[in-house]
């Protein structure tokens, strides 16, 4: 049986530049530092805050070296990106890139993909700002919020109040517009990274080489174990490539701030890394108690400064509401792209006059991820941000092969060194990654995504701009 006519259409890049241009277009006001911030916001945030005492606990010492192949594995799928970004400054991102490579029933599946990605990433992070509020308030002025009003009915509260509070701030924020939106994020991304060398400078005046000794109790196998879970405090970067749009300059500017804004993350990330196991022994870390304070736990074991916990605790709070911006910021431009597409409704395409951003829809997130992070569980959902990010890097690093073939003469402002084969290993390397994801998370996968065929079967193939302008001849 064949597929309907158009179901694997593509667009040019040249076209998709084109909608950059109209009334439904974003205001460019984005500069490289500006987008190289908001890298380093959405990296640096509970991944080297929380999940290296996770991977302490698996690795040893030699988390030292996990920090680094996981690095290394991001970097090929950070090499991808700044050549599509640069090549096809729209935003989408891996939605965009796949509309040009692979076709529109593909670029709706990652689409739809990221939607939930990004969506389920900010409301888990959103509740994860609530809990550190608190552990801000007991640390510093020994007092709480009642349980009641700060967790959800799962954790035996009625409301999460701080979540919704921080998820509407921040929608409000985005909505009053871009660069207003960056320049409070570089005003974030330089407190946490502040917090970040104190602790370095700090550890390092308590430095105990003996710490090191049995360096990997475990082996290689506890260290790729290791990456594999501080994998996930790196994928931030991706969305640098929903700017794109709103980019000054992107031919340079978008190379420079995806692959940048890994670089400085990752040398922070070892650098506090190596702090952490030589200021106290690793057990100090991995214990239950100190899961969600590990570096707290090593400071005040290392060098008895109790004050310390209050510090990284606001350097923790600081660097998730940066997360919470520009992950937000990254699913309504992603959304913005599919309704200027037509494949959602384009009502949600809409940009305010004024603000120059899409503010109907970032306000239709805002309360809808506020109502998750109140009141939905999110124990076992937030396992599906692994699954789509992965997914999404595969589809970017085969988009570069794919319009390497298509498009040989395009112009690529960047261009991945040593194509086919960077963007093959950055594939194989995710594909490794997502083998070892559970069964269940498959499953939910799977599920999202044949809501989101219905959806595409009964509008989007229908209404899609690439479709409707065929038919009118325009």
């Amino acid at each position: 049986m064949a597929l309907p006519p158009g179901l694997w259409s593509t667009r040019d890049a040249s076209d998709l530049v084109s909608d950059t241009e109209g009334e439904e277009s974003l205001k460019r006001s984005i500069g490289p530092l500006g987008l190289t911030a908001m890298g380093v916001g959405a990296i640096i945030g509970t991944g080297i805050f929380v999940v290296i005492g996770e991977g302490a606990a698996a690795a040893g010492p030699a988390v030292i070296l996990s920090f680094v192949l996981a690095a290394v594995t991001c970097l090929f799928s950070a090499l991808s990106y700044a050549e599509l970004a640069a090549a096809v400054p729209v935003a989408g991102s891996a939605y965009t890139y796949s509309y040009a490579t692979m076709g529109e029933l593909v670029a709706f599946i990652i689409g739809w993909d990221l939607i939930l990605e990004y969506g389920v990433s900010v409301a888990a992070v959103a509740v994860g700002w609530g809990g550190n509020v608190n552990a801000f308030l007991d640390s510093a002025f020994n007092v709480r919020i009642p349980d009641a009003i700060s967790t959800s009915p799962e954790d035996g509260g009625v409301f999460n109040l701080p979540a919704v509070f921080i998820v509407m701030a921040i929608t409000f924020l985005l909505i009053r517009g871009t660069r207003e939106s960056a320049r409070v994020n570089m005003v974030m991304v330089a407190v946490k990274i502040l917090i970040l060398l104190f602790f370095i400078v700090a550890a390092l005046t308590s430095f105990d080489a003996d710490n090191f000794q049995n360096f990997a109790p475990h082996g290689l196998e506890g260290i790729t174990s290791a990456a594999g879970l501080i994998f996930f405090a790196y994928i931030g970067f991706d969305a640098v490539a929903t700017g794109s749009e709103e980019s000054n300059d992107p031919g340079k500017d978008l190379p420079m701030a995806i692959v940048g804004s890994l670089v400085i993350s990752t040398i922070l990330y070892i650098m506090v890394a190596i702090a952490a196991v030589g200021v106290a022994p690793i057990s100090v870390m991995t214990e239950s108690k100190n899961s969600d304070a590990p570096l707290s736990a090593a400071l005040e074991s290392g060098t008895g400064l109790n004050w310390a916990s209050a510090a990284l605790s606001l350097g923790a709070l600081v660097a998730i509401t940066s997360v919470v911006l520009v992950i937000l910021y990254g699913q309504t431009r992603i959304f913005f792209a599919m309704c200027r597409d037509g494949l959602l409704p384009r009502s949600f395409a809409k940009v305010h006059p004024r603000y120059g951003t899409p503010a109907r829809l970032t306000l239709a997130f805002g309360i809808l991820i506020s109502f998750l992070a109140a009141l939905v569980p999110l124990s076992e959902i937030v396992k599906l941000v692994n699954i789509g990010t992965l997914f999404a890097f595969v589809l970017v690093n085969l988009g570069v092969i794919i319009l390497r073939r298509t498009k040989p003469d395009m112009d690529r402002p960047f261009r991945t060194p040593l194509v086919p084969v960077f963007p093959i290993i950055g594939i194989l390397m995710c594909v490794y990654l997502m083998t070892d994801l559970p069964v269940d998370t498959w499953i939910r996968f799977v599920v999202w995504l044949v809501v989101g065929m219905l959806i595409y079967v009964f509008y989007g193939y229908k209404h899609s701009k690439l479709r409707t302008r065929d038919k009118s001849g325009v």
